[in-house]
């Protein structure tokens, strides 16, 4: 991939609207070239800032005086009805229900602050797909470019000591060889803006990857099953600790695995 098709690519990657290819394309192209990281992480950063800017404001209180002074310009009325006609809801002169008809225009103006207040969050990605998405790529990535593990072993007394020193929390090795789902190694990767741990096992000939972090909130939370691109994936929040679960196993045997980690 060229710098040019990269910096054309930016939005469409942040917006998670390329396929599974170009993005891994990109995101190989952001590591080899400085020029093009540097460009992608000032829009991430423009991006936060957007997010994070207050952009909800009052509306003025004399914004209804303003409206209703316009629209007697434009009807050709110069004076205020008198209070009784307004009481009523009716220009005599005109013929016609100005209450109603305010009331029409205030309403698709409502609609149309709130449309633009609450449309783009609407539109916009749930935390759940993005993860998923982030955790599918990486999934896919740690295949193709043949970079599924960093610590090859199957003892589990040396995988949970390798991730010391790697990265900020202990999360929990376990073999699960008599269960079918053997425990390859381990590895670092990059997810929700941070370093995690993924505990690599197999099932057969199919890689399983089991990523872990911990949760922002602390909460427990049940687990939730995803498809994307052919994979499945599970994730699940449990002891200050989430989980992501990812493989091309079929969905029963991935939610066995799953209840085995959970156990």
């Amino acid at each position: 991939m060229t710098c040019k098709e990269a910096l054309n690519f930016i939005d469409s990657y942040m917006d998670q609207e390329l396929d599974l290819v170009r993005q891994l394309e990109i995101e190989q192209h952001f590591k080899e070239c400085s020029a093009c990281s540097h460009a992608y992480a000032e829009r991430r950063s423009l991006q936060a800032a957007i997010k994070t800017a207050p952009l909800y404001f009052d509306v003025p209180a004399k914004l209804e005086q303003d409206v209703r002074r316009a629209l007697r310009r434009a009807a050709g009325v110069a004076s205020v009805p008198d209070e009784t006609a307004t009481a009523k809801g009716f220009f005599p002169h005109l013929g016609w229900n100005w209450t109603g008809w305010f009331t029409g225009v205030m309403s698709a103006a409502a609609v149309a602050v709130v449309m633009l207040g609450v449309g783009p969050h609407l539109l916009s990605p749930s935390q759940d797909d993005r993860l998923s998405q982030e955790v599918t790529s990486s999934h896919a990535r740690s295949l193709i470019t043949n970079h599924l593990i960093d610590i090859v072993t199957s003892n589990q007394h040396v995988v949970k000591p390798w991730f010391n020193g790697r990265i900020d929390f202990s999360p929990s090795v376990r073999d699960f060889s008599d269960q079918g789902f053997p425990l390859a190694g381990g590895r670092l990767d990059y997810l929700a803006g941070r370093t995690v741990a993924v505990l690599v096992y197999h099932r057969a000939l199919h890689p399983i990857n089991l990523f872990i972090w911990p949760s922002q909130t602390g909460e427990d939370i049940k687990e939730k099953t995803f498809s994307r691109q052919g994979y499945h994936l599970i994730r699940w929040s449990h002891g200050g600790m989430t989980y992501w679960v990812v493989s091309d196993v079929n969905e029963k045997e991935l939610k066995d695995f799953a209840e085995l980690v959970q156990k």
